[in-house]
């Protein structure tokens, strides 16, 4: 079949890597994409916000399976757009409309949704510009620290962690009155502060049946021993020690069946990836967030252990079928080290030439922010490349990967050195 991936970062470039692979694969699209979908796929020069370029794109190349990346098309609703054009209502579709992207567009949505069906997950409260007054009240009587997120989608940097009261006002003025993330900071979600070690657990999901992906830790802050600010991920690892098979049933039982059983009483067939953040608390799973797709970088972790065709369990997602679909999971640990631009994630320069990718061996460079400028591979984003490497321990797995990261070069180059580090003192 052919097939259309949406998206430019490291996880479309993984799904391409991915769906490559398959028999069933004949052509390969992805919009935008970067230089290294280009070595899998062909790129089509069209924005994923633009819907009517990309239903153009479907009927041009005659299309039979879209898979949609990032949340921000979801969340604006291209399914919906997509499903509405009269010859293209049946297209095999992997991704949720826009009532079920809410799950990550409205994060006051999600904490609702997880109250309604009995889902654990910190208390909250969600406040407004015309309930400032009262929300600043409630922050002076709050335990401390003090999290607060903005509502809407604000590219992985709208949660703030407050250690004083004083800061948690602070951020609270600067999102409802100060405008600090836009529309996305118009409702704010203050939120209990929990203690415990956090990971992340992928759902697949056909509307009814589902199946539950590898499980993977990121590392979200930019220096090592998760210091200074929030990107949008490092590095990530995958399994993670710490999620025992008793875990992962309590996760089953206590979020993620009752959320797709949520889903399905109010209405919402959801035929995509759900992505459940996850603190550990005492032994029991909290769920800090959904996230309507896969996470980038932990899907250059995830997919490379799935040993299950990719294009049938895609297809089978689309078509209501996943419970024909039995999945196989390499026992193996994937670890990827995010290299990034120098001063990201602040202001970062582009156009940075990329030197020694093919030195790399025995790993996958999965590009994140990249642009082919003829024979050259250009820095075109804040996270560049997405470096996994497997092997049969983790301490093998980690020291691969690190190894490539060293060797790739282009100015201004920064990677996190302690990638799993952590999940190996916890293992011993």
């Amino acid at each position: 079949m052919n097939i259309l991936i949406l998206g430019s970062g490291g996880r479309e470039h993984a799904f391409a890597w991915k769906l490559s692979q398959s028999p069933s694969c004949d052509k390969l699209f992805v919009a935008p994409g970067n230089a290294g979908t280009a070595q899998v796929a062909t790129n089509l020069p069209i924005s994923y916000n633009d819907f009517s370029a990309v239903a153009d794109a479907v009927r041009s190349n005659d299309i039979s399976l879209l898979i949609v990346g990032p949340e921000e098309p979801l969340v604006n609703g291209v399914v919906d757009y997509i499903r509405q054009q009269p010859d293209l209502a049946d297209l095999r579709i992997v991704g949720p409309d826009a009532q079920g992207a809410q799950l990550e567009g409205s994060k006051d949505f999600s904490k609702q949704f997880m109250t309604r069906y009995g889902i654990p997950t910190a208390s909250s409260q969600t406040f407004t510009a015309a309930t400032l007054n009262e929300g600043l009240a409630y922050l002076e009587k709050h335990s401390l620290p003090i999290v607060l997120k903005a509502d809407g989608l604000a590219a992985g940097k709208g949660v703030i962690i407050a250690e004083t009261v004083a800061d948690a006002k602070k951020a609270f003025n600067d999102m409802l009155d100060g405008n600090k993330f836009g529309d996305a900071g118009s409702k704010v979600v203050v939120e209990q502060f929990l203690r415990g070690i956090e990971l992340s657990v992928f759902v697949l999901s056909d509307g009814v049946n589902y199946k539950i992906l590898p499980e993977a830790k990121d590392y979200k802050r930019i220096g090592e021993g998760d210091t200074g600010l929030n990107t949008g991920g490092m590095g990530a690892v995958s399994p993670v020690v710490f999620a025992t098979d008793t875990f992962l049933r309590k996760v089953e039982e206590k979020v993620v069946k009752p959320t797709l059983a949520g889903l399905l009483k109010e209405g919402i067939q959801y035929k995509g990836f759900i992505f459940i953040g996850l603190m550990k608390v005492n032994g029991e799973p909290y769920v800090i967030e959904y996230n309507a797709r896969m996470g980038d970088p932990e899907t250059e972790v995830v997919l490379p252990r799935l040993q299950t065709d990719f294009v049938e369990l895609m297809a089978a997602a689309a078509e209501g079928t996943l419970d024909k679909i039995t999945m196989q999971v390499s026992p193996q640990t994937a670890v990827t080290t995010v290299v990034v631009s120098g001063g990201y994630p602040d202001a970062y320069e582009k156009g940075k030439i990329i030197l020694d990718l093919e030195r790399l061996e025995d790993v996958t460079a999965f590009h994140a922010g990249t642009l082919a400028n003829g024979d050259q591979v250009l820095t075109n984003g804040g996270r560049v490349l997405a470096i996994t490497a497997q092997a049969n321990s983790l301490e093998n797995a980690v020291r691969k990967s690190q190894e490539a990261a060293r060797m790739v070069q282009f100015e201004g180059k920064q990677y996190r050195k302690d990638i799993g580090l952590d999940l190996i003192r916890y293992a011993d």
